[in-house]
C-alpha cells in the first residue's frame, strides 16, 4: 500500500493559490475598514390616531456598524446598519410601547483633507425597519451625513458624525396597530431622524 499523503499534487495547487489570495489581500491593506460607532438619536414625534395630539417618541442612543471599502483615493463605499431602540407613551391609556428601528443603507463617502483631520460627506439610500410592539414594516430611506476622522495610524482613525435619515412612511401604516385600533401613526409622509456619534474605524 503506497503512504498516505496529507497534501496531493492537486492539493498543494489549491494551497498555493490560497497562499497567494492571502498575501495578496495583504498587500492591499487599509482597502477595507470596519467601524463601530456610539452615538444619540433625536426622535421626531408621532401623532394620535385622529391627528389630533402629538406624541413624544424618546431620545435614545445608538449604535451603528459599518463596513468600507476603498473606492477613490478620496472616497469610500459603504454598508452601514445603524440600530435604535426608543419608546413613546400613547395617549389612550398612558401605556407605554416599544419602537425600534434597523436602518441598512449603501453609501458613498468623500474625504476632504485638512492639516491634521480629514473632513467626510456621505450620502446613501437604503431601507429603514420599524418594529413596534403591535406590527413591523420595511420602507425606503436615504441618508446624509458630514463627520470628521482623525487618523492615529495607518490602520485606526477616530470618527465624529452628524447624521439624517429620511424615511418614506404611510400615513395609514399599521406599525402602531392591533385588531384595527391604532394608538399611534407617523407625523407625515417623512420620517427624519437626527444623530450625533463618535467612533473607531479598523483599516485592514
Amino acid at each position: 500500500m503506497p503512504p498516505l499523503k496529507f497534501f496531493p499534487r492537486f492539493n498543494k495547487v489549491i494551497f498555493a493559490l490560497c497562499c497567494t489570495q492571502l498575501l495578496s489581500i495583504s498587500a492591499q491593506a487599509g482597502d477595507l475598514e470596519i467601524t463601530s460607532m456610539l452615538g444619540y438619536t433625536f426622535s421626531p414625534k408621532l401623532t394620535s390616531n385622529d391627528n389630533t395630539v402629538d406624541i413624544a417618541t424618546t431620545n435614545e442612543p445608538n449604535v451603528a456598524l459599518a463596513f468600507s471599502w476603498k473606492d477613490s483615493t478620496t472616497g469610500q463605499g459603504q454598508i452601514l446598519v445603524n440600530y435604535i431602540s426608543r419608546d413613546f407613551t400613547d395617549n389612550i391609556d398612558q401605556s407605554t410601547h416599544s419602537f425600534d428601528t434597523l436602518y441598512t443603507h449603501f453609501n458613498g463617502v468623500a474625504f476632504f483633507k485638512e492639516r491634521n483631520y480629514i473632513t467626510t460627506v456621505g450620502m446613501g439610500v437604503g431601507t429603514t425597519y420599524f418594529n413596534s410592539d403591535f406590527d413591523s414594516a420595511i420602507y425606503p430611506s436615504i441618508t446624509v451625513a458630514v463627520g470628521t476622522r482623525y487618523e492615529f495610524s495607518d490602520n485606526l482613525a477616530f470618527i465624529t458624525e452628524l447624521r439624517a435619515y429620511a424615511t418614506l412612511t404611510k400615513d395609514d401604516d399599521t406599525v402602531f396597530c392591533q385588531n384595527s385600533t391604532c394608538v399611534a401613526h407617523f407625523d407625515g409622509a417623512i420620517w427624519l431622524d437626527s444623530q450625533v456619534s463618535i467612533g473607531l474605524a479598523y483599516s485592514f
